[in-house]
């Protein structure tokens, strides 16, 4: 058990007027794909599970080894990467995929929830709708470890299981990107029962910029690239509408590739930069993050008029009462 809390700093606080009222601490790391810390607030050595932004390089066995014979599509790629929102296009994508190994919905071993497009865009469920594993949002990234399952030879019964060749395989990627040693590796279950790491945001940041390196991998050749690539060529895949990586990828117009995390977490890399970005959360809400990412941004000097605009929709709009009155608003308060 861990002996002490992350120190997490105020990244974002909430004004009522012009006096804070609601405090939301986290870190954030800024890290080039040499592993050089460039930037940070907070605690950025303390290990904190990943959740989400671990997808691309839970993916990544599968990309490096049978992406080929699968004759997988930069699109497949994108979905295997995905917190999807349950959308027509995900649900269909997933089960064709499941399909080529004679496998189907049943398979999965996610869960079901109501897909997160209602959420995201406050559309209602028809009366009766009935939802199954494939609206999952993890559902592409447990048809990926299928199919790797398949590619291995191995059962793909108990593919969740940490003894499994995939989970042994994903381990073994999770531990080369962030060069965390596997057995230091933290270790838990995900909210879509599949193993899950903490890692310090440090290491998460700098895997994330060693997905945009151009030259091949010395254990994943060209999968790094390829994979992050396709996220960002396909980020209504890898999100939904309404959602803040489809957000982001747009903001960037390619130059960028994002992930996000259940309860707080968002990493983000830019390919001409080579430069990865992992922030997190304390309290794990959504909000108060991308408001603190979308200053850190700004502060490196990412952003332009084209980018803030398309960003615009990720900063909570200012505070009002039950009368209309506007009565605050909420501020980033970090400082690279």
């Amino acid at each position: 058990m861990p002996t002490s809390l992350p120190a997490h700093v105020p990244i974002t606080v909430a004004f009522r007027g012009s006096h804070p009222e609601n405090i939301h601490h986290g870190s954030l790391a800024v890290v080039n794909a040499q592993g050089k810390l460039l930037a940070s607030v907070g605690d950025v050595q303390a290990p904190l599970f990943t959740r989400s932004a671990l997808k691309p390089f839970q993916a990544m066995p599968l990309i490096a080894r049978e992406a080929g014979g699968l004759n997988l599509e930069d699109a497949d790629v994108a979905l295997l990467c995905a917190s999807h929102s349950g959308e027509p296009m995900h649900v269909e994508r997933a089960a064709s995929l499941l399909a080529r190994i004679g496998a189907s919905e049943s398979t999965l071993a996610c869960g079901t929830h109501v897909p997160f497009f209602f959420g995201a865009t406050g559309a209602t469920p028809e009366p009766g709708a009935r939802f199954t594993r494939l609206h999952h949002n993890c559902s592409g990234k447990h048809t990926g470890m299928l199919l790797l399952a398949d590619s291995l030879g191995a059962p793909l019964a108990d593919y969740l299981e940490a003894s499994h060749p995939v989970q042994q395989e994903i381990s073994r990627s999770v531990s080369h990107f962030t060069g965390i040693p596997e057995d230091q590796l933290v270790r838990g279950i995900d909210g879509c029962s599949a193993p899950n790491y903490a890692v310090p945001l440090h290491a998460l940041a700098h895997a994330f910029a060693r997905l945009t390196l151009t030259e091949p991998d010395s254990m994943y050749g060209t999968a790094p690239m390829r994979i992050a690539r396709a996220m960002s060529r396909h980020p209504e895949l890898v999100s939904g509408q309404g959602r803040n990586d489809l957000t982001l990828m747009r903001a960037g117009r390619g130059d960028w590739v994002s992930k996000v995390g259940a309860d707080g977490v968002q990493a983000l890399a830019s390919f001409s930069r080579g430069i990865g970005i992992a922030a997190k959360v304390s309290d794990g809400q959504l909000a108060p993050l991308m408001v603190a990412l979308v200053s850190a941004l700004e502060q490196l000097g990412w952003l332009d008029d084209e980018s803030r605009a398309a960003l615009a929709s990720l900063i909570p709009p200012p505070l009002k009462n039950a009368a209309g009155i506007e009565v605050g608003e909420m501020r980033a308060v970090l400082n690279l």
